[in-house]
């Protein structure tokens, strides 16, 4: 079964979260959080993405990068600006967007859970994604930002976390993107022991967003146990930082593809081919597609809207029938060569929170030929892989609103 522990976390004072909150260190460029943090110097952007505060022309993965996040980290604890809670807690973390609230249950998850399996996965990790969290790790000693968890809905819980939310939240701002962002403390010994029972009895919890920094966390937890002779399994290093939601309250957009050329086909030769194995209609609208198996296909100012023949879907492998994997297989490798969109190059990806207009407008750029737009993978897919021992293809699934670093963090000891 699975673990979930209170801890004591480093939390901004009230009058600064909003000011420390920050995304997570793979949602922005380097360029785009060096604007953000100007005239901020508590920008957790300053710890989850220290090169802002260095040459810009340093390598991501020089050590005075991760050497700058550990003395930034430590300068906002020295000045009080992160605060550590006198005992272990749960946290109730709630984020609204576009009139659309989920409330995740902040704690710790354990690392064993994580190599065995008790923690699902869905995705590939790629290895220097993964080394460079390695580093951030042992370099901060901490987990600074969160792993996006979810579970399948416990009534009692999502009562409790209902009941604690009738209390004026310890955090509350309202974020530059329009985003609220709450938090609440739950440290009455009868409600942390009332959710720790009831997750004794979850089977399983899932990688919803965060496999590269799960990964790390679980790496450096198994370095550390091995490291020391005393281990007891009690040490901070065994659990992770994490916030879980139930699967009902999560929101999976659109992970739309942008491809640099047609693999030497003109639009309407490319068109001709993929009428093979799917319907082709010219569309006067953009085409946000609204079901399982429609796509939409834009290029030289055109939309078309792309259906995949049925008898091509295997309704009985659940990753075959995934739209990623259609679309990889038939017309990202068949006809674009595009093998591993995970390494190539000629492809880029645009989570659809940028709307269909940031694809027109890399496309009438230049920048690109073609953009598809795809209907969203459900959370459902997601955990059906996940309980099958699969993994989905690269970019199956983009999760909105993103989680912001700085709220929470968990020292390793």
């Amino acid at each position: 079964m699975a673990i979930f522990k209170p801890f004591k976390a480093y939390r901004p004072t009230s009058n600064k979260a909003k000011d420390v909150a920050a995304y997570p260190y793979d949602v922005v460029n380097s360029d785009e959080a060096r604007e953000i943090v100007k005239g901020n110097p508590d920008s957790f952007l300053r710890v989850g993405k220290p090169e802002v505060d260095l040459d810009p022309n340093i390598s991501l993965y020089d050590a005075k990068v991760y050497a700058k996040g550990k003395e930034n980290l430590t300068r906002l604890v020295n000045d009080g600006i992160l605060v550590e809670d006198a005992t272990p807690c749960y946290y109730v973390y709630s984020l609204t967007m576009n009139g659309r609230t989920q409330n995740g249950l902040v704690g710790c998850a354990s690392v064993e859970d994580y190599w065995n399996d008790v923690i699902k996965k869905h995705e590939y990790t790629r290895k220097q994604k993964e080394q460079d969290r390695c580093e951030h790790v042992r370099i901060t000693n901490a987990h600074t930002g969160p792993i996006f968890l979810t579970y399948k809905d416990d009534r009692d819980i999502n009562n409790l976390i209902n009941k604690v939310k009738q209390n004026a939240p310890n955090n509350d701002h309202v974020a530059n993107d329009g985003i609220r962002h709450q938090t609440w403390l739950i440290d009455k010994k009868e409600d942390i022991e009332f959710i720790q029972n009831r997750l004794a009895e979850v089977p399983s919890f899932y990688v919803a967003d965060g496999h590269h920094r799960s990964a790390a966390a679980a790496i450096v937890g198994r370095e550390r146990r091995e490291a020391n002779p005393n281990h007891t399994g009690n040490e901070n290093y065994n659990r992770f930082l994490a916030v879980l939601f139930p699967a009902s309250e999560l929101y999976i957009m659109d992970y739309n593809r942008l491809v640099v050329d047609l693999n030497g086909n003109s639009v309407s030769e490319f068109l001709d081919k993929v009428a093979e194995k799917f319907t082709v209609v010219k569309s006067v609208t953009k085409v946000a597609p609204s079901k399982k198996g429609e796509f939409g296909f834009y290029a030289e100012g055109n939309w078309y809207k792309l259906n995949i023949k049925p008898e091509l879907v295997d309704l009985n492998d659940p990753v075959e029938s995934l739209d990623v994997a259609l679309l990889q297989k038939h017309v990202l490798d068949n006809l674009l060569a595009i093998e591993d969109p995970r390494t190539d190059d000629r492809i880029d990806f645009v989570g659809g929170i940028r709307g269909l207009d940031e694809l027109v407008r890399r496309v009438d750029s230049g920048e690109m030929k073609a953009a598809i737009s795809m209907f969203p993978t459900s959370i459902e897919e997601l955990m059906n892989i996940a309980d099958a021992g699969r993994v989905m293809p690269p970019k199956s699934t983009w999760f909105e609103p993103k989680l912001r670093d700085g709220l929470f963090v968990h020292f390793l000891g």
